[in-house]
Order: C-alpha cells, then sequence, then structure tokens
C-alpha cells in the first residue's frame, strides 16, 4: 500500500511538472507567433492534451520506470511549425528555453516552500540526504502515510524532479531542448553543426545515449547542492 501511494505522488508531480513545461512551451511559441500548439489545446495546464498528444511518455514509461527503478522518467512534446522556427530562430531558441525554466521555477517553488515549512516546525530536514524523493520528512512520530507524510514526499519529489528534468533537457543533444536553445541562439554556427550531425544514422538515438551517460556529472552535483541550500 505504501508503495501504492508513492506511485501516486510521484506520477501526480509528474504529470504536472511535465505539463508545466509543454505548456510553457507552447504559450511562449503563441506568443510570439507560431500558433500550431494553441490550435492543438497545449496552451494549457490541463494534462489531457498532452497525455492524448505522448500517451507513451506520460503514462506507460513513467509509470514503468517507478517500478523498475523508483524514480519517473517520461516524455511529451507540442507540435510546432518548423517554418515559423526557421524564420524566426530567436523566438524558437526562446521557446525550446522555456519548458525547462517551468521546470526550475517549479523547483524553486518547491525549495522555497520547504525551507518555509521547515522554519514553521510543519517538516524537517532528514539527518542526510535519502535521496531524490526525501529532501524533507514528516516530524518524528507522524505517520509517513498522513496528510504531513504525503506534502513531505510531495515537495522533495516535486524539487528533485524539476531539478532533474530542467537541467537534463537544458543538454544541448537533440532531440533535447538544450539543442534547440543553441541552434535558435546561434542560427548560423549551431544551426550547421546540428545539420551535419543529424546527416549521422540514428543520431537522435544516440545523443540520448550520450546525454543519460553524461547528466550524472550533471544531476548529482546539483542535487548536491540544493540539499546543502536546504541547510543553509
Amino acid at each position: 500500500m505504501h508503495h501504492i501511494a508513492d506511485l501516486f505522488v510521484w506520477y501526480l508531480v509528474f504529470v504536472f511538472s511535465t505539463t508545466c513545461h509543454e505548456a510553457a512551451h507552447a504559450w511562449v511559441a503563441y506568443r510570439g507567433g507560431d500558433l500550431t500548439a494553441h490550435a492543438g489545446g497545449h496552451v494549457s495546464l490541463d494534462p489531457l492534451p498532452h497525455i492524448r498528444r505522448s500517451p507513451f511518455g506520460m503514462v506507460v514509461i513513467p509509470i514503468a520506470s517507478f517500478l523498475l527503478a523508483g524514480m519517473m522518467v517520461g516524455w511529451a512534446s507540442v507540435p510546432l511549425n518548423s517554418d515559423w522556427a526557421k524564420k524566426h530562430p530567436r523566438r524558437a531558441a526562446l521557446m525550446a528555453l522555456s519548458g525547462p525554466l517551468a521546470n526550475l521555477t517549479l523547483a524553486l517553488i518547491a525549495f522555497l516552500a520547504i525551507r518555509g515549512l521547515v522554519a514553521g516546525g510543519v517538516l524537517e530536514l532528514p539527518g542526510g540526504y535519502l535521496g531524490v524523493g526525501n529532501f524533507v520528512t514528516p516530524p518524528e512520530g507522524t505517520a509517513t502515510n498522513s496528510l504531513i507524510g504525503a506534502l513531505a514526499r510531495g515537495l522533495s519529489v516535486m524539487l528533485g524532479l524539476n531539478v532533474i528534468l530542467g537541467l537534463f533537457n537544458l543538454l544541448p543533444l537533440p532531440p533535447l531542448d538544450g539543442a534547440a536553445v543553441v541552434e535558435g541562439a546561434a542560427p548560423r554556427s549551431g544551426g550547421k553543426l546540428y545539420a551535419k550531425l543529424r546527416e549521422l544514422p540514428m543520431f537522435e538515438l544516440l545523443s540520448l545515449v550520450i546525454a543519460w551517460k553524461v547528466f550524472p556529472y550533471v544531476a548529482w552535483p546539483a542535487i548536491g547542492w540544493v540539499t546543502a541550500m536546504l541547510y543553509v
């Protein structure tokens, strides 16, 4: 039962965080003149349009990854007018950047909420880092399956997961957002580089494998820094 409750909390946070990420993409594109995502209903915090577009990445893989590894990974996307992106590379770069920034904003909100609730005695910091979903715990003697326990787990997952989602998507490797940021911010050099790389067979799959191998060297120092900041 505890495992099921954990799955429920993780999945709620994952869906909310991913929806915010994709809605940010869609809203910035809409403001920049690309109405494609807006027409599909993606400028919304309603997760259903995003789930309908990416059911495998937003339902199957997150649940399977949690059951197998105790942590959720997945993906989603919003439609983009490629002609608009070529015509307005700076706007396309801002659109790509907006998703990771949404995740990092959610992480900051969770961080500040944790700091406030710890200062108020509602939650407690553990004696040491216990994992991405355990930055904060309920006070000693409080059941982990209580409302306070769910709050502690939810804020912990919100903080850790959004740090990971934000930083991972900023890696400058296609199909991650960081590549689109580089292409749009430096269209002449960045665009030519990625155009050549995309000529390689299965380049995006290779990029994801590289990102998966490299990311721990980015993520764990960042998580360690966040943990240290909670104790300041």
